[in-house]
């Protein structure tokens, strides 16, 4: 007979990884990071505590590998967004995919780590280094360099807050839908901000 213990104890160390940094994920973003136990993370994961510290040695490590993994999902689908840039929509696209393979990881990321003392300068750099990516598509279609920099953290703040939203009271067979009208959204924007520029995300 087949019993659960005997399942766990199957999965492969990057299986079981991935399980306990999605209920850590979970977790977290419930009650936030002094809030939350490994105890809690293992009970969220239907394992036992030891199986946890078996794979992250603190609850700092799993929270810093939640993130960590999410901002690579992130940088994936930017990087592969980007060689196809007259995709439309490719912006939303890329957010609105990652936060339904994780979203708790993906809020975690963008909402809850900045509130985290010891995980806010992870989150700041992350955004960031969005916004650099930003900036970089823009490049100097756009002279005046505060006008500029203002454009590109309001055209990811946008975004962000759009996929949140999204998450939270969307519908996922409608999501070719919000992208494309916060597409339409972004584009508005840009022209209102500046009438001769084109972006890519429009």
């Amino acid at each position: 007979m087949t019993t659960s213990s005997t399942t766990r104890r199957l999965l492969r160390r990057e299986e079981r990884q991935a399980q306990l940094l999605q209920a850590a994920a979970t977790a977290f973003a419930r009650t936030g990071f002094s809030g939350t136990s490994m105890d809690d993370v293992a009970t969220e994961a239907g394992v036992s505590r030891l199986i946890v510290y078996r794979n992250f040695e603190s609850k700092e490590d799993l929270y810093r590998a939640v993130l960590e993994k999410v901002s690579t999902r992130l940088a994936e689908e930017f990087t592969a967004a980007v060689e196809d840039l007259d995709e439309r929509g490719w912006a939303t696209r890329s957010q609105l995919t990652v936060a339904r393979e994780d979203p708790d990881a993906f809020r975690l990321l963008w909402v809850h780590a900045v509130r985290e003392p010891d995980f806010e300068q992870y989150a700041a750099e992350f955004r960031d280094g969005t916004v650099e990516f930003a900036d970089s598509l823009v490049g100097a279609a756009i002279e005046d360099p505060l006008l500029r920099r203002w454009i590109t953290k309001m055209t990811v703040a946008y975004v962000v807050t759009a996929t949140l939203a999204w998450l939270d009271d969307g519908d996922p067979e409608r999501d070719e839908e919000m992208i494309q009208a916060s597409t339409d959204g972004l584009a508005a924007m840009f022209q209102a901000w500046v009438p001769e520029f084109r972006p890519a995300t429009s």
